[in-house]
């Protein structure tokens, strides 16, 4: 705890300093040390550090999958892939090198979580492009990528949704493609050493936000639990552990601390190292935070014994706390707010029904059968949300209380975002059962998204889906082409494209090697 403060106290003067310079100056030093770090990675003579290591380019299984075999499912992915196309071209007809697209003004968007950096639409969609084998879409955006992506901004911004989105697909579009992207690869990797690395740890210091939602100061336990992935990678292929070192770090920090009924609350104080509130939740704040302890023990091969450990570790205790059954028969994941529960699950929260189920395999004591029955449930659940819906489109969040089941009753809570964790769940739970429901609940979405959501200009979310009559909120999100419409593409495809043998998609569905233990020997061998 000394060491963290002490951290967080010369990040925080350095913060200070940088602050205190002139524009031009900042300027200049960011570029100077891009240089520097350009040099080094290239190995040029006056290079005080060896470089980036020459890798010898393996394209992972399953990055091309065969066509389905039965018509109709292939008529469906068909379907998808033209959606995927829709939303493509009107994001380059209207909006090309902005963030995101407004479907209905037919112009840009960019929320402030991206601070000045631009093309998170182009960089959240490269591997959705690729998998869908769009290439000559695949080839626009790689070269705006290797001309226009800049990192080089003097703003705030969502360390999260940056690393989840750019550096997350940087990285998969590297593997998924090679040599092809081999420059903007080196680009994010040296992006992210010179920004990430530096004002990423602790948490909320020098250019990373304290967002409005945190509580009384606190970092987020999702935005700080949702780094490994990304950044064990960025180890792999640098050379450079201090990446995969500063997350193994979080990660000790967090599993020495008490929690609440072996819990984890939303809030972490960066400077005392304590929990804030007692708010836990598996969706919203907290979610992927789960995700990534058990996708970090299967990327590494199943060699992350703590990572599986602190994984079902926290499913037990969500399983004793959390998980109710409605009295309609309904499995539901309720928020946990210092000992009370509130009967509300939300969207994103669903999700977990395909992350019980990718973890079924390894739960203790003979559960596998149990996990994927309670992904199953959840399954169903979110189901219900959305069939209970004027639109057939889930909202935001829906409660077990006061008479209902599974519907939102607030009005705040009735939106639709274009929001993908229904529909991974179904993936998910359709590669691992094959039970023919999943593919039938995946295509009432894209149905309801065709007739709700589809416009001329894009794709929109919808304010209210209990109305009769759409009132868009003209916003078309960059998670729509990297997770909705790639996790429906995956669910009519066959098993072979991005095979979980070898693959974990990151909380942005960016998919990413498991690092087998035979592959790293291979290398080394040929070094």
């Amino acid at each position: 705890l000394e060491r963290i403060r002490a951290d967080h106290e010369r990040a925080l003067r350095e913060a200070k300093e940088t602050l205190q310079k002139l524009p031009e100056e900042i300027r200049r030093d960011i570029r100077q040390d891009k240089e520097k770090l350009l040099q080094d990675a290239r190995g040029g003579k006056d290079a005080g550090a060896p470089g980036l290591p020459r890798r010898l380019f393996r394209q992972p299984v399953g990055a091309v999958g065969q066509e389905p075999a039965d018509p109709i499912v292939r008529q469906r992915r068909g379907k998808i892939k033209e959606m995927m196309e829709h939303a493509w071209n009107n994001y380059k007809r209207y909006a090309w090198g902005l963030n995101e697209l407004k479907p209905i003004s037919k112009q840009g968007h960019s929320s402030n979580l991206f601070g000045n950096i631009q093309g998170a639409t182009i960089v959240d969609a490269l591997d959705t492009l690729y998998i869908m084998e769009m290439k000559e879409e695949f080839k626009e955006a790689k070269e705006w990528v290797e001309k226009n992506l800049d990192f080089n901004v003097n703003a705030e911004i969502s360390v999260f949704e940056v690393n989840i989105r750019f550096v997350g697909g940087l990285l998969s579009a590297y593997y998924l493609s090679g040599e092809e992207v081999r420059q903007y690869h080196m680009c994010c990797l040296i992006d992210a050493h010179g920004y990430f690395l530096y004002f990423s740890f602790p948490q909320h210091s020098g250019i990373g936000r304290n967002w409005p939602w945190a509580s009384g100061g606190s970092s987020i336990l999702a935005e700080f639990g949702t780094l490994h992935l990304e950044f064990v990678h960025l180890s792999h292929l640098s050379g450079n552990p201090v990446f995969a070192e500063k997350v193994m770090n979080i990660r000790k920090v967090l599993n020495r601390l008490d929690k609440p009924e072996g819990l984890y609350p939303n809030y972490l104080n960066p400077s005392s190292g304590q929990w804030g509130q007692h708010h836990v939740s598996i969706g919203g704040l907290g979610d992927s935070f789960y995700e990534y302890l058990l996708k970090a023990w299967l990327m590494s091969d199943k060699a992350d014994e703590e990572g599986k450990k602190m994984y079902y570790d926290a499913v037990q205790a969500i399983e004793t706390h959390l998980i109710r059954k409605s009295s309609g028969g309904l499995t539901y994941i309720a928020e946990w707010k210092g000992g009370l529960l509130e009967h509300k699950m939300g969207h994103l929260t669903c999700f977990a029904g395909g992350m019980f189920a990718l973890g079924a395999d390894g739960a203790p004591d003979d559960k596998t059968g149990h996990h994927i029955e309670l992904g199953a449930e959840i399954a169903r659940t979110c189901h219900e949300s959305y069939d209970r819906t004027s639109m057939k489109l889930g909202p935001e969040a829906f409660r077990f209380d006061g008479g209902v089941e599974a519907i939102a009753t607030r009005q705040n809570e009735k939106y639709y975002i274009l929001r993908p964790e229904v529909i991974e769940t179904y993936m998910y739970m359709w590669r691992l059962t094959h039970d023919p429901k999943y593919r039938e609940w995946g295509w009432e979405a894209v149905e309801a998204l065709e007739k709700h959501c589809r416009v001329d200009g894009g794709y929109s979310g919808i304010r209210d889906v209990y109305h009769n009559h759409e009132n868009h909120d003209d916003v078309q999100q960059s998670f729509f082409l990297s997770e909705t419409l790639k996790y429906l593409y995956l669910l009519f495809s066959e098993d072979d494209l991005l095979p979980f043998e070898h693959w974990v998609f990151n909380t942005e569905a960016h998919p990413l090697p498991i690092l087998h233990k035979d592959d790293e020997n291979k290398e080394e061998n040929e070094k």
